[in-house]
């Protein structure tokens, strides 16, 4: 990432330090090096310890504002913090991929929210889930039916969410809601901050081919929310969605592209030189996300500086799906048998990494529409047919 001269220095020295806190820090951080758990309750739980000794230790606070649990500093000190964990060896915690999505939604949109709600996730004790889609509502979020109906000073949901990212071991969720008609479409949405345990609110794991619940599905049943949770004003929920959707693609894919850096550091460790097809296949792995990480850092650097950006940040989306499937493909090509077979550690991991990669250019915007949206948005090309 490059930066203006001051910001650029402070990043450096923050790195550095960071670096030999790594390399110096107190004895529990080795427990969280190498291997991801094995199981998504064992990651939700190891991210939850890991992330609070990076908060008590002030690196899980900086770039985040004093005014909501942080330490201040340009918001690109996050991004340098994945970096140099993944670099490491250190999986960054789950948990930051969902804060880099929803954080700053809510802080632009509701910083008073925000400033009660982000501390106690950043020191990983209530994790966030984001819950956008419905069974009949996935890429066309206009037609979202989930209802939320004033009653004084609460909203009163009901209804269903599905898909729900982070949803099995977090304490509350952005999501959005219908406050207003049907035919209002995309005018009549808003966005609450749900605490999972209200009374009312039912979440039941949706488990992935490779074994986890990451995903959940979540019934509203006359869950009474305050009124106060609201992020940005009510009927502003699509101008949340749609800056929030700026992270997603943007921040959240560094973490992503982080974490493949360190998957095809190791996967180059164990890859015979002489062998050109091996070679051949770590080396496309590497170009994609080398690619990914290059536009995303120019990406994390403009949305540090403030910038509102546009569809251009589809390529992002259309890069991380083709990184993280590179790597994983390029794992089961070349340990093929150890991959089917093994019950390696090791090898589970990449099993369930290639599982979970299967999906990664279908959800949070499918490929094929993203590169709609760049030919027909950012390259100007001809209607087809036309």
């Amino acid at each position: 990432m490059t930066t203006g001269p001051d910001t650029a220095a402070t990043v450096a020295d923050h790195r550095l330090r960071l670096r030999q806190w790594l390399l110096d820090g107190p004895d529990e951080l080795a427990q969280f090096h190498g291997l991801e758990p094995e199981s998504a309750e064992a990651a939700l739980d190891s991210g939850r310890r890991f992330t609070r000794l990076l908060h008590d230790h002030g690196w899980g606070r900086w770039g985040w504002p004093e005014a909501a649990g942080g330490l201040g500093g340009p918001a690109v000190l996050r991004p340098v913090l994945y970096d140099e964990l993944e670099r490491a060896g250190y999986p960054a915690p789950v948990q930051y991929e969902m804060l880099e999505t929803l954080a700053p939604a809510v802080l632009a949109f509701a910083p008073e929210v925000a400033a009660r709600l982000l501390p106690s996730a950043l020191t990983g004790e209530k994790a966030w889930a984001q819950g956008f889609s419905e069974p009949e509502a996935g890429s066309d979020l206009a037609s979202l039916r989930c209802r939320a109906r004033r009653d004084g000073d609460d909203y009163v949901l009901s209804g269903q969410k599905i898909w729900t990212s982070q949803g099995i071991g977090a304490a509350r969720m952005g999501t959005l809601v219908r406050t207003g008609t049907v035919e209002s479409r995309h005018r009549g949405l808003s966005m609450l901050m749900v605490d999972l345990d209200t009374p009312g609110v039912e979440v039941r794991p949706i488990r992935f081919s490779n074994g986890h619940n990451e995903l959940a599905e979540v019934f509203f049943d006359n869950a009474r929310i305050p009124a106060d949770r609201l992020v940005g004003d009510e009927g502003q929920g699509w101008a949340v969605a749609m800056f929030l959707l700026q992270y997603e693609r943007g921040n959240y894919a560094w973490v992503r592209q982080a974490h493949i850096g360190r998957l095809i550091t190791e996967l180059a460790a164990g890859t015979d030189d002489s062998d050109d097809r091996a070679v051949a296949e770590v080396g496309a792995a590497w170009l994609a996300q080398q690619a990914l990480r290059i536009r995303c850092g120019r990406t994390v650097q403009r949305l540090g500086a403030g910038e509102i950006l546009g569809p251009d940040i589809s390529i992002d989306k259309v890069l991380l799906g083709t990184a993280e499937q590179r790597v994983c493909d390029a794992a089961l090509s070349l340990r093929r048998s150890a991959f089917l077979f093994s019950d390696d550690a090791a090898d589970e991991a990449w099993r369930s990494n290639w599982f979970y990669t299967r999906a990664s250019t279908i959800y949070g915007g499918a490929a094929e529409v993203q590169r709609s949206i760049i030919a027909d948005r950012v390259l100007g090309l001809p209607k087809e047919g036309s």
